[in-house]
């Protein structure tokens, strides 16, 4: 059974890579590994951490959210209601795969750490490629470029390839201002995440009984992760102004390396 001082570890790992383009699942599968954890009780506990993470997000966001918000409830076609639009539709490929292949991704998650190593050298490839790229910057994202970007949402479920770093790289490559993708990329998740966790809860997916976690473990990772989550969504706003991206992208090859390596 998880420890509160692994849900620590495990939280703030997963706080700290959510936002940082490094595959927070791919992290999290990592040291479940090294810790022995598995199963329900891995998936249990990612769904927890990453709906912190999406709480940090809506903290660290509060007035972009509340602007579009007031814009929504405004009832009109507006530029706030059509940003929203934008963001449902590009949930739109991830919901396809939660509600078809939920199976298949949860399967994932225990299929070794082989999965994980490939798909970060994925995430090492589309960072060099945004960096290197240098496209026309658009001035706003259209609703092609927003489904384009939640295709890349839907195929960052896999352990390794990172969400933030998928989606930010795709927007990037596709000619969209990098400060305006990052703030899409995090508002893009909030939906999903808290979708998946409210319907875990209501099925009582949260329950030591099915998960194996303890409710003080669950709630240490919870808060270890909004806390780390919180800083690094900070953090990771002002890094794709200043386009640093490549630094990560060699971190994520050196741990797919070494991961295949090791395997």
């Amino acid at each position: 059974m998880m420890t509160w001082l692994e849900a620590l570890v495990l939280g703030l790992i997963q706080g700290l890579t959510e936002f940082l383009p490094v595959s927070s699942s791919g992290h999290l599968q990592i040291f479940s590994t090294l810790f022995g954890i598995q199963g329900e009780e891995n998936l249990t506990f990612a769904v927890a951490v990453h709906a912190a993470t999406v709480c940090s997000t809506i903290v660290v966001l509060r007035n972009e959210i509340w602007d579009l918000l007031k814009g929504l409830f405004r009832f009109s076609w507006n530029p706030e209601t059509i940003y929203i639009a934008k963001i449902a539709l590009s949930m739109i490929p991830v919901a396809i795969v939660g509600v078809f292949f939920k199976d298949y991704v949860e399967a994932l998650f225990g299929s070794g750490l082989m999965v994980v190593g490939g798909a970060l050298l994925v995430t090492a490839a589309l960072l060099a490629f945004a960096y290197y790229a240098k496209p026309r910057v658009k001035t706003q994202i259209s609703f092609r470029d927003a489904f384009i970007i939640g295709v890349a949402q839907a195929c960052a479920v896999l352990p390794g390839l990172s969400r933030s770093g998928s989606t930010i790289a795709t927007g990037i490559l596709l000619g969209n201002n990098k400060e305006n993708v990052a703030r899409f990329s995090f508002l893009m998740v909030l939906v999903p995440i808290l979708g998946e966790a409210l319907l875990d809860l209501m099925k009582g997916g949260f329950s030591q009984g099915q998960s194996g976690i303890t409710t003080s473990a669950l709630l240490v990772g919870f808060i270890s992760a909004f806390l780390s989550g919180y800083i690094a969504c900070s953090w990771m706003l002002n890094l794709v102004k200043k386009g640093k991206l490549i630094w990560f992208a060699v971190y994520c090859l050196i741990v797919g390396v070494v991961l295949l390596i090791v395997k």
